[in-house]
């Protein structure tokens, strides 16, 4: 039977980038406007929360400990213990509009993470792969806004939303290299009510995006046809997980910030999500090897 609580009633400005991390079996979440970065358990106990010095996008756990976040002026590393942020590096120096926002990473343990225009309208933002050496590469251009990188299971299809154009892309995935090459429209929100935000890929290999300003889940087949849609009790939901013990809860993030002029009408805007029951497993998100 399917079940909807809310996990965490605490509000998020902006509640991104939820990451379920199977060696510690807990869940990591971000306020992009907090900003801040969350943790949990599985049932939502054992809160724990780090300040960020600039609004972030995303974060990875890191096999030596910490994390590494995409901050808004480039990559840095966190560090649990301390609370001390570090720099890596600038991703667009000077430049005032692209901030970085959505990553994950790869199978390989590349952090790959887009950025996208403050203002949400011009094509600034680019799509960048930080690789364990900390080298950083830049993989795309002409983005407006970046959102929902995630990988097929195999990790040779990359896919990637640019959320204001209202498409999600494919990618070939060079597993050896990280590089990506024939970039195609692997579907559309068109017909849909919202736009593609946070994503992720199931263990069955269909792709899940999240409907921000609609409050839906859109699960895709290989093909990018609609195959399911779940749901939830507010529109201004923002990017999800799979997680938990067996990998099959998922966890949705959500904003309490107005959408566009709009103020939320639901009280539960910028909550966290459990969703239980789906019958879906996802995989286990891999660390930073950096």
């Amino acid at each position: 039977m399917l079940k909807i609580e809310v996990l965490i009633e605490d509000k998020d400005r902006l509640g991104e980038g939820p990451l379920w991390d199977v060696e510690e079996q807990r869940l990591y979440w971000i306020d992009s406007y907090g900003p801040a970065v969350h943790s949990c358990d599985a049932q939502g106990r054992d809160v724990k929360h780090w300040s960020v010095p600039e609004p972030i996008g995303s974060m990875a756990l890191r096999k030596q400990g910490g994390a590494v976040v995409s901050l808004r002026s480039g990559f840095h590393f966190l560090d649990f213990a301390s609370g001390e942020v570090t720099r890596i590096n600038e991703t667009q120096p000077g430049e005032l509009r692209p901030r970085l926002n959505d990553g994950k990473v790869d199978r390989q343990g590349r952090f790959v993470a887009g950025s996208m225009d403050y203002e949400e309208r011009d094509g600034v933002g680019k799509l960048f792969r930080l690789d364990p050496d900390l080298s950083l590469h830049t993989l795309d251009t002409d983005i407006i806004c970046s959102n929902g990188p995630c990988w097929s299971p195999d990790g040779k299809t990359f896919y990637f939303a640019d959320t204001s154009r209202n498409v999600i892309y494919a990618y070939d995935y060079d597993t050896e290299t990280g590089d990506v090459r024939s970039r195609r429209i692997f579907t559309t929100f068109d017909k849909l009510r919202g736009y593609p935000d946070g994503a992720t890929v199931d263990a069955e290999g269909y792709v899940w995006s999240v409907e921000v300003y609609s409050g839906r889940l859109i699960r895709f087949d290989p093909e990018g046809v609609v195959d399911r849609i779940v749901g939830l009790p507010v529109q201004s939901t923002t990017s999800m997980i799979f997680g938990g013990p067996d990998l099959d809860i998922v966890y949705v993030t959500s904003m309490a910030r107005p959408m566009g002029n709009e103020y939320h009408r639901e009280r539960e805007a910028g909550c966290l999500f459990a969703i239980h029951g789906l019958g879906v497993r996802g995989l286990p998100e891999p660390r930073f090897a950096g």
